[in-house]
């Protein structure tokens, strides 16, 4: 009679040390934010209403200003300084062509990030920070995500990193995200970057062209939505 072996424990049984361990990490990286966010509220009010400080703050590193701008992209959006912002400064410091460029760059990064840190904070903690009424939009997400994350980012009508953290918490792939962000995010960086380079002359053809074109561009992102028939209600 063989022997009957004996029961093995489940390998996917819970580790309650390393349970406690990442759910420390999450708590510490929902301080920095907060803690990170009101330092900026307190001692840099200014960059949320005002692009021409940012540009200063970036020309003033000489050579190293894009790489400069591009890291504090990257990071800014996580401390609720508007995206748009960082963007209008690009233009107003480097110009319509290379702010662009480094605006596309630093953004990408910076939802790449963020897309990472709302996938292993997990969904139950995401939907935690950001409240129960992006639930609906969270399973949207899930069934339509490249859609979606594309109309997003032409029609940012949800905060920037507010996104890339719900997108996170979804079973989204990455690669789906990171292209839909990538096409979604060229319209509106370029012409937020050629309206912060035509606010050189804030009563310019230009500056009037760069405010229609963003009309424009926020206009057949709905055309497409309706067109497309992706649902955002609720």
């Amino acid at each position: 009679m063989a022997a009957v072996s004996p029961i093995q424990k489940s390998r996917r049984s819970p580790n309650p040390r390393r349970a406690a361990v990442l759910n420390f990490v999450k708590i510490a990286i929902i301080i920095f934010l907060v803690g990170g966010s009101i330092w900026l509220l307190l001692n840099h009010a200014e960059w949320f209403e005002n692009p021409a400080i940012v540009k200063s703050e970036v020309v003033q590193w000489g050579a190293w200003g894009p790489l400069v701008y591009m890291l504090l992209y990257a990071v800014g959006p996580s401390f609720l300084v508007p995206g748009a912002v960082m963007t209008i400064a690009g233009g107003l410091a480097f110009g319509t062509a290379r702010g662009s460029v480094y605006s596309l760059i630093g953004a990408d990064v910076g939802a790449i990030v963020a897309f990472g840190a709302g996938r292993f904070l997990g969904r139950s903690f995401v939907e935690s920070i950001v409240g129960p009424r992006f639930e609906t939009m969270m399973k949207r997400i899930a069934r339509n995500g490249f859609q979606i994350i594309l109309y997003l980012r032409i029609v940012p009508v949800i905060p920037y990193n507010a996104l890339n953290l719900l997108a996170g918490a979804t079973p989204i792939t990455f690669h789906d995200y990171f292209w839909a962000s990538m096409i979604g995010m060229i319209p509106g960086t370029i012409l937020f970057a050629f309206l912060g380079d035509a606010l050189w002359h804030p009563l310019s053809a230009r500056f009037f062209l760069a405010l229609a074109l963003i009309g424009v561009s926020l206009a057949c992102g709905e055309f497409w939505r309706r067109w497309s028939k992706v649902k955002l209600e609720g």
